[in-house]
């Protein structure tokens, strides 16, 4: 079992790194972004992401990963994002993170709130931040960054609570775009997104979508962005920019 002095010890050898999953306008027929991924390098072997982030939780090493993601992508990505044109990058904040003034700070330093409209900031909707974390998240949010709602579940109780929260954009959880492929799937289970895109202006990514089947759905329902290995897997910095000249990317003229 892997334990967190040795995940501190993998971070200070440099062993984690970032790769970046697609996010694609289905209306447009393009990438419109991607989501950084942080991954541990051990040796030969790739350590899935649930086999150390929820041990990370809640622990200092949960601010320390979330700033050196801020700094990651600023080195890979800063430039880049200066020359193109709607395009943007997501990165995971945990809820015990905000409020601390940590992400306004890392942000600064990495000479990135010129290109603040550029960032999705993702919060969990399994963990809510408390009184000053919902401050800073207001606070990034009138500077221009956009703010999603991660892996949220789909029921009459959500829909109504995305309706009236102040985010961006709501990021359907993996599971959803599963039961599309399951042989109880209904039409009607799709009604209430449909709805929620249709009279908020909230905009919706379905996550993990990877059969054509499921694009044909989201679709018909109105939903406009998705991300999943339908499209690709996640890619390193270099490798993403490849595939985002390659699928519809907009290069701002000088």
């Amino acid at each position: 079992m892997i334990t967190l002095s040795e995940i501190a010890a993998g971070f200070e050898k440099g062993e984690f790194f970032l790769e970046y999953q697609p996010v694609m306008s289905l209306k447009e027929n393009r990438c419109v972004g991607g989501e950084a991924l942080i991954r541990w390098r051990r040796g030969a072997r790739v350590i899935p992401p649930m086999d150390f982030i929820p041990l990370v939780e809640n622990t200092y090493l949960s601010g320390t990963m979330t700033y050196w993601v801020v700094d990651k992508v600023a080195e890979e990505f800063g430039a880049w994002l200066r020359e193109h044109q709607d395009v943007h990058i997501a990165i995971n904040v945990p809820p015990e993170v905000f409020g601390r003034g940590g992400v306004r700070y890392a942000a600064e330093k990495a000479n990135l709130l010129s290109i603040a409209n550029k960032f999705l900031l993702e919060v969990t909707e399994r963990g809510v931040p408390d009184r000053l974390g919902i401050e800073e998240l207001n606070d990034a949010y009138n500077t221009g960054v956009l703010i999603a709602l991660d892996d949220a579940y789909v029921n009459d109780a959500n829909l109504v609570v995305m309706s009236r929260v102040r985010f961006d954009i709501v990021k359907i959880d993996k599971s959803f775009a599963d039961q599309m492929l399951r042989d109880d799937w209904a039409p009607e289970k799709i009604s209430g997104l449909a709805t929620l895109i249709r009279t908020t202006n909230l905009k919706v990514v379905i996550e993990g979508v990877e059969e054509a089947a499921q694009i044909e759905i989201l679709r018909a329902a109105g939903v406009d962005l998705v991300q999943g290995w339908y499209f690709s897997r996640s890619l390193s910095a270099a490798d993403f920019k490849t595939y985002f000249s390659a699928n519809g990317g907009r290069k701002i003229p000088i």
